[in-house]
């Protein structure tokens, strides 16, 4: 497997964009950082998944091994998963729906410090019978998240910084060049890019400055001829 890692430039980069991400989102409680955080982190399990699966674990680390039950975080994470929306009324009923459509699921409490250096770690593992997915994920408080490692498609990859990520897994060795064209042309801004070869599979990862509009969503759309595009 042969990485390149291509810094873009020196730059700072800042999780709280505006004082909304520290108040936290319109969301279904207790907490900013143990519910929507939570759900944060199921939903990126969700995008990387892109389906039901038949199998959930959920590891839990240090704060939210301690407070999970109370706080609402097991709900919630299965919410993420399941694609629910952080204001959704549904999200309190989450683990029943989800039992409900067949999916089993296993709440671990890990004892010891956080792989990630965080004590509000979620180490989240889904299967069917064809795949399987896993995330960790950091809730840094109002919301917001940061994932730290995920492995999809044999490919495993480690993070620094805030959300927003693409990654785009393809048989074409060439896929970067349109990528780039396409944030280029739309002044998407790229703070560093990693590309991952694995047994004629490629994987492109873009760590991008801002959250991207729905206009370039679909631009990178296209893409899905040939590539498997999540934005994380």
């Amino acid at each position: 497997m042969s990485i390149t890692v291509v810094p873009i430039k020196e730059k700072k980069v800042v999780s709280y964009k505006s004082c909304f991400d520290v108040i936290g989102p319109i969301m279904i409680g207790p907490s900013s950082s143990h519910t929507a955080g939570a759900l944060a982190i199921g939903s990126v399990a969700n995008k990387l998944f892109q389906g039901l699966p038949k199998k959930i674990v959920v590891k839990y680390y240090e704060s939210f091994a301690e407070t999970h039950k109370g706080h609402g975080t097991d709900f919630a994470i299965i919410a993420g998963i399941l694609g629910f929306a952080s204001d959704d009324t549904r999200v309190p009923s989450a683990i029943e729906i989800a039992e409900s459509k067949g999916i089993d699921i296993t709440f671990i409490e890990k004892a010891g410090n956080s792989p990630a250096g965080h004590p509000n770690t979620a180490d989240v593992y889904m299967e069917d019978e064809s795949r399987s997915i896993r995330t960790l994920g950091i809730s840094i408080g109002g919301g917001l998240i940061e994932v730290k490692h995920i492995e999809i498609d044999g490919f495993s990859l480690n993070f620094e910084g805030p959300l927003p990520i693409i990654i785009a897994i393809s048989e074409r060795n060439d896929l970067e060049f349109g990528l780039r064209r396409v944030f280029k042309e739309n002044n998407v801004e790229i703070n560093y890019l990693n590309c991952l070869e694995k047994g004629g599979k490629y994987l492109y990862e873009f760590a991008l400055d801002s959250q991207l509009p729905s206009d370039i969503q679909k631009k990178l759309a296209v893409f899905g001829s040939v590539a498997n595009v999540i934005i994380l």
